[in-house]
């Protein structure tokens, strides 16, 4: 099995992880305000194994796509016991019903805070300007580089070139290819010291194309926080990756969407990486991440993974933890009064149909046109 194949299943045993960690919230909650919790499984389908304690059946079943808490009161056709009736879901107050509910979604937007909080204070952000020397090519065309002759070394970065200060991956290039045969002056931060250089870019072929060089490959710099600064990065993080959420599902789902969704199934129309992607997709893009080098970037998508599935669950629609949400809050608009849900079956059963649907729809196109990420 190839490590981007490994990559790939850790992926997705990581997202049954979150998943089952957003059941055991609602189970957690469940249980301190004393409603009964008549069963905890990952997964679906039949039964592997399970066990019971106490009065809650804990088990495995056999389609490992997450997992789910059973509390007693919340099925409209399984009426409780009468001995139960007063540790059902519906007999509680609704703050106490609303807590449980929203506990699922709040776990996700919890990891996406320490996921965002480690990447920043661990591996960085990348900085886009004084790219990172990650390589220095010993020859050119021949004859040494001008790299290797001034005595460029690995770990060097760029703060100056001529008269530009901080530049870009984009302008070192540009200007390289803008003066071959010219002397520049350029300044490298070795060990926190500045260091003065003149290098004279050379004509060398890359991509079959004769271009000013002066031999070497360039990386990101990053610039990794403090704890002070990596708990106010992660909580901006979190904040930016809600809004553009917000506006990514309205997208998404929406008809421009949905229209997009059947162009690409109907046509030979090429994705974008601005397409939904499902969980195989994800799992590629996670593949291809590592694979170039950005390994621990990985917090960072798991992190943006984990706020869009919160975001999703609180969708106002049944059956979603946001529809359940929503129906507490018409029951206190009504002075308590509670809503009959088997009236919200049928809504319950078109909303999963339409999600369900489009799911597989994106998993055929992850399969048979996938996103990549490569230039």
């Amino acid at each position: 099995m190839t490590s981007g194949v490994l990559l790939q299943v850790a992926f997705f045993v990581a997202l049954i992880v979150v998943i089952v960690i957003h059941e055991a919230a609602h189970f957690g909650v469940a249980k301190a305000f004393k409603i009964k919790v008549e069963e905890f499984f990952v997964g679906f389908g039949p039964r592997i194994w399970s066990t019971r304690r106490g009065e809650t059946e804990y088990g495995i079943k056999w389609i490992p796509a997450g997992g789910y808490v059973k509390i007693a009161g919340m099925n409209p056709f399984q009426p409780p016991a009468e001995e139960d009736l007063p540790r059902t879901f519906g007999a509680k107050p609704i703050w106490q019903r609303a807590l449980v509910i929203v506990a699922g979604p709040a776990t996700h937007f919890v990891l996406a805070f320490i996921f965002f909080a480690v990447w920043l204070g661990a591996i960085g952000q990348p900085v886009p300007n004084s790219p990172i020397v990650n390589a220095v090519s010993p020859e050119l065309g021949g004859v040494e580089s001008p790299a290797a002759a001034v005595g460029l070394r690995v770990g060097d970065r760029i703060v100056a070139i001529g008269s530009l200060h901080d530049p870009t991956d984009a302008q070192l290039v540009a200007i390289t290819r803008a003066h071959v045969g010219e002397p520049l002056d350029m300044t490298i931060e070795r060990d926190g010291e500045g260091i003065p250089v003149t290098v004279t870019p050379v004509l060398a072929t890359v991509a079959g194309q004769r271009v000013g060089r002066i031999g070497v490959l360039l990386g990101e710099a990053r610039e990794t926080s403090g704890v002070v600064g990596s708990v106010g990065g992660s909580v901006k993080l979190v904040g930016s990756a809600i809004a553009q959420t917000i506006g990514g599902l309205g997208r998404i789902f929406g008809p421009e969407g949905v229209g997009r969704l059947f162009k690409l199934l109907l046509t030979n129309a090429p994705r974008r990486t601005s397409d939904p992607a499902s969980v195989v997709g994800i799992g590629r893009v996670v593949s291809q991440t590592a694979q170039s080098g950005s390994a621990w970037d990985i917090l960072y998508i798991f992190a943006l993974v984990n706020v869009f599935i919160g975001l999703l669950n609180l969708l106002p629609l049944p059956p979603f933890d946001g529809g359940h949400l929503a129906v507490l809050a018409v029951e206190r608009l009504r002075g308590g009064k509670t809503i009959d849900m088997r009236k919200l079956v049928p809504i319950s059963a078109a909303v999963a149909a339409f999600f369900i649907l489009f799911t597989f729809a994106v998993i055929y196109l992850d399969i048979a046109k996938p996103i990549n990420l490569a230039p």
